[in-house]
């Protein structure tokens, strides 16, 4: 009856053994994309806008 109860003790250590070293970690998520650069397309929204501003109060 012992050597039973040590058997079984060692098949449900051994299963454990197997089935936790089978996990696999999740991957690696993509990193973000980059973000958008400010270049010239703002400052020329700022220089129309001023020289609308301008153009009106002018008139």
């Amino acid at each position: 009856m012992r050597e039973k109860k040590y058997l079984a003790l060692l098949i449900m250590l051994l299963i454990t053994c197997v089935a936790s070293g089978q996990i696999v970690p999740p991957s690696i998520p993509p990193p973000p994309p980059p973000g958008l650069p400010i270049d010239s397309g703002l400052i020329f929204l700022i220089i129309s806008g001023v020289l609308y501003g301008l153009r009106k109060t002018k008139n």
